[in-house]
């Protein structure tokens, strides 16, 4: 079982950046993937961007160009860089995990969730 802890979230103005964190611990097999989420009230939690034991990476289109996911496998650390924010990315962001060589955005494909960081940005 994997429990995963998020941070990295906070208050920003339009146009600024923020990092986020998110550290696994407990087992953590050789395939697994990893991806991230937001969720605003009142709205169904949507998939930001994934990233496979491989390496490879893939985002939404509404954040493509903008946020940058990263593993760091030696650690257990993933990484959600979120640059050019605007006030629409203001959400509780999301740390998911799950055993599969097979990663994508839904929110069924994940069983191990983080708490969440909550990210606001200003106008």
């Amino acid at each position: 079982q994997m429990q995963l802890v998020e941070s990295g979230g906070g208050s920003v103005q339009a146009g600024g950046s923020l990092r986020l964190s998110c550290v696994v611990f407990g087992y953590t097999p050789t395939t697994y993937c990893m991806a991230w989420f937001r969720q605003v009230p009142g709205k169904e939690r949507e998939g930001v961007a994934y990233a496979d034991s491989d390496g490879s990476t893939s985002s939404a289109d509404s954040v493509k160009g903008r946020f940058t996911i990263s593993k760091d496998n030696a650690k257990n650390f993933l990484f959600l860089q979120m640059n050019s924010l605007r006030p629409e990315d203001t959400a509780m962001y999301y740390c998911a995990a799950d055993y599969s060589k097979v990663c994508g955005l839904g929110t069924a494909e994940y069983r191990y969730w983080g708490q969440g960081t909550q990210v606001t940005v200003s106008s």
